[in-house]
């Protein structure tokens, strides 16, 4: 019998290193040295770490589109640590959006990718990054194991 659970943390981000890869209409913007460009997408390396029942760090690749108004953001992360006492390794698959505002996604577990007490979870995620916390952003995560 599998039972879903439902355990929640808080994750920073610790690092964030992002480089244009396509800029269509060539009129990037300088913000404190990171170029953004108005129509296009770049590449963006980062780094989390996690607290509370999910517990660790994650490496994350992502690509991040650029156009007016709400633009589409997708990325993997290995996340390698404890989620409700259960120590292993699994990957995300980030799937979601940004504008001026936030960036929302849901955070979907990929199967097969697990190792130790994570092997063979299966669940998704929610984060809504909502301006800049040093305190952290919420993480709600539903799976079964």
């Amino acid at each position: 019998m599998t039972t879903t659970h439902t355990t929640t943390g808080k994750f920073t981000v610790t690092s964030w290193k992002e480089e244009i890869v396509i800029d269509v209409d060539g009129d990037a913007t300088d913000v404190n040295g990171v170029k953004y460009p108005t129509r296009g997408f770049s590449r963006a390396d980062t780094s989390y770490s996690y607290s509370g029942a999910i517990e660790g760090s994650g490496v994350v690749s992502y690509l991040i589109s650029y156009r007016p108004g709400v633009a589409p953001v997708s990325g993997f992360e290995q996340f390698t640590g404890s989620i409700d006492g259960h120590d292993g390794t699994l990957v995300f698959q980030h799937v979601g959006e940004h504008d001026a505002e936030a960036v929302r996604a849901t955070l979907h577990i990929v199967d097969g990718m697990g190792t130790g007490g994570l092997e063979g979870m299966t669940g998704e995620a929610t984060i809504n990054l909502a301006g800049h916390s040093d305190d952290g952003y919420d993480i709600s995560l539903t799976y079964s194991l």
